[in-house]
């Protein structure tokens, strides 16, 4: 069964799979040199899905903003 139009994300899913499928399980077991050609496609050993993280991140303050924004500790902001 497919998926509608317009309930699929544009190039990717909405989250990450924590499934491999085969051929990736056989990459990245190549990558940590676990992988020889006797295992055969099957009954593959387990691997850990890494997870990307996305960090979430504002503008960072500069010292000089800081500064600026705050008052000096000297000046009063009521009249006399």
């Amino acid at each position: 069964m497919s998926i509608d139009k317009s309930l699929k994300k544009k190039g990717s899913l909405a989250r990450s799979r924590n499934v491999l499928k085969r051929h990736e399980r056989i990459a990245q077991l190549k990558d940590e040199e676990r992988w020889t050609e006797a295992y055969g496609p099957f009954n593959l050993p387990k691997t850990r899905v890494a997870r990307s993280v996305v960090k979430k991140g504002g503008p960072k303050k500069t010292e000089e903003k800081a500064d600026a924004a705050a008052p000096a500790k000297g000046a009063k902001g009521g009249k006399k």
